[in-house]
């Protein structure tokens, strides 16, 4: 028998870590230098979630606790989100002139009409978020998951005239094959893969895909809803990270990237919130490059082309 710490023929193994095999480990410091347009270093984009449930059934968050049941009250504070707080949020960005991306369940352009007409008039990206958030996709077999992408990705494409270029998972979730499924279906970039704050390129079975940055951290939805943080917090939370990434920006190219669902942040007490944060990023708006990740994807993969 070996005593103590194991040397020699008595060594303990090494403790196997289980790889996806995606991406390489690059550290920010070794990474290609690069300004996004008009020689600004700080892109700023709104991803916008905007999803629909089913009733008394499937899945769904709670105003007040994180194992509730699907209750009449769950649903109709979710629903409170798509006939009355997004249209405030549409006022909102319009009143400072701002661009917006709008992860979407598919089912929505037969369920709320006018909140997609609203989207398509004012010119924002479309982004695939399959088809209900009633469901996930990584409980799903294989042949399930690539009918629920195409599914979701056929409503997009026969209601905007052409293919989404991103995709982010409802609940954020992918099973082992989703990424090789996204991009066979199309799909240009992922959100689900919360790992930088630059884009990256990825690997599927079929070439290289691109993730663009998309905040868990900077996300109503687990700050106020899951951590059950105050939405002063969350405003803080919203200026400070804005502050300290147009600072470091000077140094690299950074993405600052502001995660909403209009059923929290579209509550009035919240929007009034996101008013005054909104207000100080407006302060330095020509220091930064207001936009969304469809163009981000876009612009990277000139300066960084995808791996051969």
């Amino acid at each position: 028998m070996c005593p103590g710490p194991m040397l020699g023929s008595c060594a303990v193994p090494l403790v196997q870590l289980k790889k996806h095999n995606r991406y390489d480990y690059l550290p920010l410091p070794e990474r290609p230098d690069f300004s996004w347009p008009d020689g600004k270093r700080l892109a700023v984009c709104i991803n916008n979630n905007i999803e629909v449930f089913s009733f008394l059934s499937g899945l769904g968050s709670d105003s007040a606790s994180l194992t509730a049941p699907q209750t009449t009250r769950n649903y109709a504070w979710r629903d409170y989100g798509n006939r009355v707080g997004q249209w405030y949020v549409f006022d909102l960005l319009e009143e400072h002139g701002l661009p917006a991306s709008h992860n979407i369940n598919s089912m929505l352009i037969t369920e709320c009409p006018q909140i997609v007409a609203r989207m398509k008039q004012r010119g924002d990206e479309f982004i695939g978020h399959g088809r209900t958030n009633a469901e996930r996709q990584d409980v799903l077999g294989e042949d399930e998951e690539r009918q629920l992408i195409g599914e979701t990705t056929e409503a997009l494409k026969r209601y905007t005239g052409h293919q989404p270029a991103g995709w982010l998972g409802p609940y954020l979730a992918q099973s082992p094959v989703t990424l090789d499924l996204l991009k066979e279906a199309g799909y240009k970039y992922v959100l689900d893969w919360p790992a930088d704050d630059q884009p990256f390129w990825m690997r599927t079975r079929s070439g290289p895909l691109l993730s663009v940055p998309y905040a868990v951290e900077l996300n109503d939805s687990p700050t106020i809803v899951f951590r059950q943080e105050a939405v002063a917090n969350f405003e803080k939370m919203i200026v400070d990270q804005f502050d300290e990434m147009l600072l470091q920006s000077r140094k690299w190219p950074l993405v600052y990237s502001l995660v909403i669902h209009p059923f929290i942040i579209g509550q009035p007490f919240r929007l009034r919130a996101l008013r005054r944060a909104l207000a100080h990023i407006m302060k330095a708006r020509d220091q930064i490059w207001i936009t969304t990740p469809g163009s981000i994807a876009a612009y990277f993969e000139k300066v960084v082309p995808a791996p051969k």
